[in-house]
């Protein structure tokens, strides 16, 4: 069933919106040549956990870090460890803050020093994709309005969205309904009233839209093996257009 969220609970949400955009922001500045992925993670674990709120990832359905952190070709849900991050790899950071009963999720893709003008295009492309999607949204709009505007900018600038994963209601649960397809036909799909809050999220392949799971039963690849960029953020509909709740 899909929530609509009181002012209150939206005011609460706010709050852990707010933990969530920080977490990423200090990721974003503290991703450095040499760093490995787990020293990521448990700076991130650090920052949710020191502003009173807990690591929605950590646990969940057996994920065993606070962040998804994917590299290159992975897209998501990367599993920290050992890796070593290079100069020129791209970062796919994913956080999500549990305070006060909600959840707050973002992503982004970070540059590691210095990287391709070609990446740096994705990751740019990525993140404009996410904008276009929620750019004629609003009280009345359908689901499939946000994917048919992520994956009509997309496909224009010669990349493929994934279709395997996608965007999703997000509240006093992680993953809520409804699903958020980046991709789809403007018109369809379940409506979006003011109150709905979901968590929007392209993820974006230089190549093919293809993707495989590891051995790991977590991390998510490139079929082909090229690049990889994603993008998120949690949103509330209202009467005019959306509020983006975890904007640092």
């Amino acid at each position: 069933m899909i929530s609509i969220k009181t002012q209150k609970d939206i005011e609460q949400m706010r709050k852990a919106c707010r933990i969530t955009a920080g977490a990423l922001k200090m990721a974003g500045e503290a991703i450095r040549p040499g760093m490995t992925t787990a020293e990521l993670d448990r700076k991130i674990r650090s920052f949710i956990e020191q502003n009173g709120a807990k690591p929605s990832f950590l646990n969940y359905n057996g994920f065993p870090a606070s962040a998804c952190i994917s590299v290159n070709e992975e897209v998501i849900h990367g599993i920290p460890g050992n890796r070593v991050l290079l100069e020129g790899d791209i970062v796919k950071v994913d956080v999500g803050a549990y305070y006060l009963g909600f959840h707050g999720d973002c992503a982004n893709t970070f540059p590691v020093g210095d990287i391709s003008d070609e990446a740096a295009r994705l990751i740019e492309v990525t993140r404009q994709s996410f904008f276009e999607g929620i750019k004629n949204i609003k009280d009345g709009s359908r689901v499939g309005d946000i994917g048919w505007g992520v994956q009509s900018y997309v496909e224009m600038n010669g990349y493929s969205v994934v279709r395997d994963y996608i965007g999703h209601g997000v509240g006093e649960h992680l993953h809520e309904e409804p699903d958020v397809p980046n991709y789809g036909r403007a018109g369809r799909g379940p409506r979006l009233y003011k109150g709905m809050t979901v968590a929007i999220e392209p993820m974006v392949c230089q190549g093919g839209y293809e993707v495989k799971t590891l051995d790991n039963d977590w991390t998510v690849v490139t079929c082909d093996g090229k690049l990889a960029a994603h993008y998120e953020n949690t949103v509330v509909i209202t009467d005019t257009g959306v509020e983006i709740l975890t904007e640092a």
